[in-house]
């Protein structure tokens, strides 16, 4: 098993031990849970900024690498879990991210001048 398969699957079973089946969502809790595990990863960022001396004003704020890391790690909980939500595996959470990954390559190419919004319909 590699490693982002061990992820999905450490994940799906956390959420079920938690109470949340991801297996089979009506419509209703897709959105539900999607919208929940947004807005967890939203909290999510704002502690990770808080791992940081963004304060301009204030001279007593120190960059803290470790607690950053494991905000970054949460992101990746809820960012899995909605991945699960909306019926993706960790294949499929792969081939999406290699597609996009290479549109993002050409628009650097092409000098990304013109937002087409048809280069992701294939992913």
């Amino acid at each position: 098993m590699d490693k982002l398969d061990e992820i999905f699957k450490m994940q799906y079973e956390l959420n079920k031990r938690i109470g949340v089946d991801t297996a089979d969502m009506s419509d209703e809790d897709k959105i539900k849970w999607t919208l929940n595990y947004s807005r967890a990863m939203q909290q999510e960022n704002a502690e990770l900024v808080d791992s940081l001396p963004w304060k301009w004003w204030a001279k007593y704020q120190k960059f803290d690498p470790q607690n950053a890391r494991v905000e970054v790690v949460d992101m990746l909980h809820f960012l899995v879990s909605m991945a699960q939500v909306l019926g993706m595996s960790a294949d499929d959470f792969y081939g999406a991210y290699a597609k996009k990954n290479h549109i993002n390559h050409d628009r650097q190419d092409s000098g990304y001048v013109k937002k087409d919004e048809d280069d992701c319909r294939g992913i």
